[in-house]
């Protein structure tokens, strides 16, 4: 039996336990997203505003679960209303993460109807981040 590291070992949103999904692998993501009438939108964070923190949190004393204070990223752009195609979120994940390339990206799905975000889930982590353990490494 193993033992999860409790050390550098940060994850984030959904699929943060598989390693780095491929281009392929997003586009097929995107293909759920649309299918499902969901809006895509970017945002991307600094390392160090990336995870929630107790230092904005004063309702609960502390980050608890489904709170959201402290958990917001900047938007790259506007959401993609109206998107029909996976390329088209891809080129924009591509030049975001070129624009930003030391920071994280992700990408949310939000449901217009529900007004609640269905999705979300990291497109880029930098590649000098140190807060997290490879895959092989998650475990003692």
């Amino acid at each position: 039996f193993k033992v999860w590291q409790p050390v550098n070992n940060k994850q984030y949103e959904t699929f943060s336990y598989l390693p780095a999904l491929t281009t392929e692998q997003i586009a097929k993501q995107v293909d759920y997203v649309i299918r499902n009438g969901w809006t895509p939108c970017l945002e991307f964070a600094d390392p160090s505003s990336s995870f929630v923190s107790n230092e904005n949190t004063v309702r609960f004393r502390g980050a608890s679960s489904n709170y959201y204070d402290n958990r917001y990223w900047t938007m790259w752009k506007l959401p993609m209303f109206g998107c029909t195609d996976a390329s088209q979120v891809l080129k924009e994940i591509a030049a975001c993460n070129a624009a930003f390339p030391e920071s994280y990206s992700r990408l949310v799905a939000f449901d217009n109807n529900k007004q609640v975000q269905c999705m979300g889930f990291l497109v880029q982590r930098p590649k000098n981040a140190t807060e997290y353990c490879p895959v092989d490494k998650r475990s003692v």
